[in-house]
């Protein structure tokens, strides 16, 4: 044990609006995390990490060059920067919603853009600069792209045509007199890899039980637990009525007439599934929280 724990994954997280929800979802995952609003060295109850919070625009790029043996960042950011990484699992999370971030082409309300078409000799501001190039060479429009370092949203028209921002339900544009044109890119954040970390053996398998935890928790998310006891004759006619990951668990309660069923199920269909399960004679129903699930 003491050899183990003398080993160290250094692991960079997304600094600033992911920062939160990725917080919660390794907590979710087994690891308890604490951060002042100043630290950039995050402490966990974990010897075996090292957390380092890092802008999600730059994880790649450190890892890539080692200075991280693995990272969570957007496959957007990775692609941008075109970081030779090992790409490990995309954990399907986002900072307020299960929906990807979404790169979107946006002007004005009253412009006169309505297609990548008409973007031709127009100015555009964007972080995400190599990646509107490609977009726009492939529609075969020429177009200035400037690089954005931030409040890209206030930039048009004064400053710019049109943007390429960064969202996931499009309110933060709307409230700047903002209408979407097109969409570029959706993303979601991959849990990457050094090329030579991912070599090691131990941290090879650091980071893929990192992975299965936290593919885990985000599976738990919306499935739920239910246990309930039923005579043992009404048996069949509620397993037809129960839909399951894998087939119920049944248990033989102390009265040899009754059994017991466990199983996991959408939470979406709970409301509708439970009164199906007390009319077909279920009793003592009880549906609990799962923190993961793991295939």
């Amino acid at each position: 044990m003491s050899e183990k724990t003398n080993k160290k994954l250094r692991l960079g997280l997304p600094k600033g609006s992911l920062q939160e929800s990725t917080f919660a979802l390794l907590a979710k995952a087994g690891w308890k995390i604490s951060s002042s609003s100043r630290s950039y060295i995050p402490r966990v109850d974990d010897p075996e990490l090292e957390l380092r919070l890092i802008r999600a625009q730059e994880i790649s790029r450190y890892v890539e060059h080692g200075f991280l043996d693995a990272g969570l960042t957007g496959a957007d950011w990775i692609a941008e920067n075109d970081s030779d990484v090992e790409v490990v699992a995309e954990i399907a999370y986002s900072k307020a919603t299960t929906n990807p971030a979404r790169w979107v082409l946006a002007v004005p309300n009253d412009s006169t853009i309505k297609s990548v078409k008409d973007l031709q000799g127009k100015r555009i501001a964007t972080e995400l600069v190599e990646a509107t190039r490609r977009w726009l060479k492939k529609n075969g429009v020429t177009a200035e792209v400037e690089f954005s370092w931030g409040a890209t949203e206030v930039k048009a028209p004064e400053l710019v045509d049109a943007i390429v921002e960064l969202t996931e339900t499009g309110s933060s544009l709307k409230a700047n007199n903002l209408r979407i044109v097109d969409e570029l890119v959706r993303s979601f954040p991959q849990l990457i890899a050094n090329k030579k970390s991912w070599q090691d053996s131990w941290k090879k398998q650091k980071v893929e039980t990192l992975a299965m935890m936290l593919k885990g928790a985000l599976q738990a998310e919306e499935k739920v637990g239910l246990k309930m006891n039923i005579p043992r004759t009404k048996l069949d006619t509620l397993l037809t009525q129960l839909p399951a990951l894998r087939n119920p668990t049944i248990s033989t309660l102390s009265k040899a007439d009754w059994v017991a069923v466990e199983t996991i199920i959408d939470e979406k269909i709970v409301r509708e599934i439970i009164p199906q399960l007390k009319a077909a004679g279920a009793e003592g129903i009880i549906e609990y929280p799962l923190n993961k699930v793991i295939y």
